[in-house]
């Protein structure tokens, strides 16, 4: 009963927000952030501690710049995802523009479908508008973690179908994917890569921003099974309310590849997003929380 309740008061109040206009949610935004950042201090320590180890080469002020836009960043990012109950399709794709997008529309039709490695970057859960620039009947599949109220994560998965998309739960991504293709759908599978594993998926090891780090390798296995090209999904936020996907190849012939070398490829695209400008990733997650020696002590 408290679930339902906590859902039904979340969804009300999301729904309320939903309805406010982009300026007047920004508006909020800013006074979010002087609350999260100065009055909460959310994840203060995880965020200056991610940062230092990731750009030991950057003094006190530039660390501070980037964090100072990382709050505001993510309290857009939290209205953002708020608006997308409401948001309609042609405003997102308004705000939402697709780069090369013909290599990605060849590679569907020519392999049945494709999969999109996707970051924690920018405005990344706008992505679930990409139904808008494939062919007719072409299904965008988004592979996503449940989360553990059942109430809120059935609010997540109506948001994210909002526009066509086709929700599969992570552990089910294989078999969900070869059903989709024997009922003869052309698909492209979106997976959040960057994610941190558990322990049992801590299955591939790399220097990641100057510190080692444990990737899951889910999207490549997947490619491989089926043979499908693998894109990088290079995520670029133009503006408030505003970001730029171009789609980069990472290789159209999977199954040649060796294993771990998908994974490393999305690792050093993604460096090199984060890079470029680092305030726009998810600086307050644990990424760095599982290491190596716990990995082999516990396999």
């Amino acid at each position: 009963m408290k679930s339902r309740i906590l859902y039904w008061l979340t969804y009300t109040g999301m729904w309320l927000l939903a309805l406010l206009p982009f300026r007047a949610l920004y508006i909020l935004s800013d006074g979010l952030y002087f609350l999260l950042r100065y009055v909460v201090c959310y994840r203060r320590k995880v965020v200056r501690c991610n940062l230092q180890n990731a750009f030991p080469e950057k003094s006190k002020e530039e660390l501070s710049e980037i964090e100072r836009k990382f709050y505001h960043y993510i309290c857009d990012y939290m209205l953002e995802e708020v608006k997308m109950l409401r948001i309609s399709f042609k405003e997102l794709c308004r705000r939402m523009e697709y780069d090369n997008k013909e290599e990605f529309l060849a590679m569907v039709e020519k392999y049945g479908g494709i999969v999109l490695l996707i970051p924690h970057y920018a405005n990344f859960e706008w992505i679930i508008g990409m139904g808008a620039i494939m062919e007719p009947g072409d299904l965008p599949v988004q592979v996503y973690k449940p989360l553990r109220n059942k109430y809120l994560d059935e609010m997540f998965q109506h948001i994210r179908a909002r526009f066509g998309g086709y929700n599969v739960r992570k552990h089910a991504t294989a078999r969900e994917v070869i059903k989709l293709r024997r009922e003869g759908k052309r698909i492209a599978v979106g997976l959040i890569t960057d994610q941190a594993p558990n322990r049992s998926e801590a299955h591939y090891w790399t220097t990641f921003l100057n510190q080692d780090t444990v990737f899951m390798d889910g999207a490549e296995r997947i490619a491989r099974l089926m043979g499908f090209p693998v894109f990088y999904c290079e995520l670029q936020r133009i503006d408030r309310g505003y970001c730029k996907v171009f789609f980069d190849l990472i290789t159209e012939t999977p199954k040649q590849t060796a294993d771990g070398e998908i994974t490393e490829l999305f690792a050093r695209r993604l460096e090199q997003t984060i890079c470029r400008e680092p305030s726009y990733w998810f600086w307050s997650h644990k990424r760095w929380k599982l290491k190596r020696e716990d990995v082999v002590r516990h396999g």
